[in-house]
């Protein structure tokens, strides 16, 4: 990772706090933290951001090149690599979603009427971002806003339903779930359809509130992780990994291997799946790289929640 000692290198961290506390002055409790860590950012191709305990990483994908954010989570590198969207926890309690400019440095707050929403989803083209966010009356919805920051609109407002894990099906799509069934949104807001998990990839699996559903490009298959039957020894609470479901056939193929837990799984527009899985002892997770036929590669040897850029 790239470290500075030098004096301007000091100055321009604090600067960039201070950026981050400027533009959040209308509400003092959402001041964000995060702070990046490098000062020459030129030349840089990042392509998969990740978790690492608590600071984010972003890097290049033979990890060669890198900088960092600290005090953030839940990290969503864009799709053309030039901008990393953050949730920041405050200390009431608050979660916030911010984007920085890898470029510039600049750091900018989501404007949404909220002071509970996280871990934020780059459409395909990476011209909108999606989240989950608490409203105002105490349901999880998905709210979906415009990467300049402009057109708030919280997706299926007017109903009873809760949902969770937002992804992007396509550029005018959205999918969530409310861990029985899994709904598909339109960019206006309106529910266009429900189908019955169960239904889609059988009753062998559990379903947890962060569980992801990713559909392919070419929308043939559902990619997702899931909890399952397996005990492995030292493995508290049931094992998660992930798998691809060819819609037509209703064929399930595990993706990650038997032995690995995986509670995360970020699939690009492209089709490359990224997930974080551990092994026993279970203590450190890995971050993997796979295709749809299964061709995995190891990309980092600790981190958690990857997201990664196009190609």
């Amino acid at each position: 990772m790239i470290t500075f000692k030098s004096r301007f290198a000091a100055v321009t961290i604090f600067c960039l706090a201070i950026f981050a506390s400027c533009n959040s002055n209308k509400n003092e409790e959402s001041k964000s933290t995060a702070m990046l860590d490098s000062i020459s950012l030129s030349s840089k191709n990042f392509a998969l951001a990740y978790q690492d305990g608590e600071k984010i990483v972003a890097t290049s994908i033979d990890t060669m090149k890198q900088i960092s954010f600290g005090g953030a989570m839940d990290p969503a590198i864009s799709p053309d690599g030039n901008k990393l969207a953050y949730t920041v926890n405050n200390t009431t309690g608050n979660r916030t979603i911010w984007v920085a400019d890898l470029e510039n440095k600049s750091q900018l707050q989501l404007h949404v009427n909220s002071s509970n929403y996280y871990q934020a989803m780059w459409s395909p083209n990476g011209n909108a971002i999606a989240f989950n966010i608490f409203n105002s009356k105490n349901l999880w919805k998905v709210g979906v806003i415009k990467a300049d920051n402009t057109g708030y609109l919280i997706l299926d407002s007017a109903s009873a339903i809760n949902v969770y894990s937002p992804t992007w099906k396509n550029e005018k799509e959205l999918v969530a779930h409310d861990l029985k069934n899994l709904y598909t949104f339109n960019v206006d807001g309106k529910l266009v359809e429900s189908r019955v998990i169960a239904d889609l990839i059988g009753k062998d699996f559990m379903i947890a509130s962060g569980n992801h559903f990713f559909y392919s490009e070419d929308g043939t298959k559902l990619i997702f992780n899931a909890g399952n039957s397996d005990a492995p020894d030292g493995l508290t609470g049931p094992s998660e990994a992930a798998y691809i479901l060819n819609i037509a056939s209703k064929k399930i193929e595990r993706l990650s291997p038997k032995g690995v837990n995986v509670p995360y799984i970020f699939v690009t527009a492209d089709d490359r799946i990224f997930y974080s899985g551990s092994e026993k002892p279970y203590t450190q997770s890995k971050i993997y790289v796979s295709d749809l036929k299964g061709n995995i590669k190891t990309l980092v040897d600790k981190g958690l929640n990857p997201t990664g850029a196009l190609k």
